[in-house]
């Protein structure tokens, strides 16, 4: 079993959409073994976005993480960070699979409802900032 971490990002928060991608996750198997909603301070979102702190995009992903409430979680499954990231489908709505979280619940680039680790290493730094119980 693996655990990766995601976020349900503040966009699909506002438009009420957590249960439903709850929902998803559940009947895609996933295990929710660490789970909080919280507000996200501008400190925290650069710490955790400090890979992309050279990039133009920086300062408005920023804004957008700590716009408003976001929920945590860790899932659990068999190949959990490649299952999740298949779920969630391409960074980019428009261009994101049918069906899957960023299709149905994205709006755009920016606004893209769901982050997801990359690979097992940023999966431990993620989890270990926001759930340290856990790794």
């Amino acid at each position: 079993m693996q655990t990766t971490f995601a976020i349900i990002k503040p966009d699909a928060v506002a438009a009420k959409n957590t249960g439903k991608v709850i929902d998803r996750i559940e009947h895609e198997g996933f295990s929710i073994v660490g789970m909080k909603k919280i507000h996200m301070s501008q400190a925290l979102a650069e710490q955790f976005y400090a890979v992309h702190s050279a990039r133009p995009f920086f300062g408005e992903l920023v804004s957008f993480m700590t716009s408003g409430p976001c929920v945590l979680l860790a899932l659990r499954k068999e190949n959990a960070i490649a299952a999740w990231r298949d779920l969630m489908g391409a960074t980019d709505p428009a261009k994101a699979a049918p069906n899957t979280m960023r299709a149905v619940f994205g709006t755009n680039v920016g606004s893209n409802a769901t982050h997801g680790s990359d690979a097992p290493e940023t999966a431990q730094t993620e989890l270990k900032l926001f759930f340290p119980e856990l790794v």
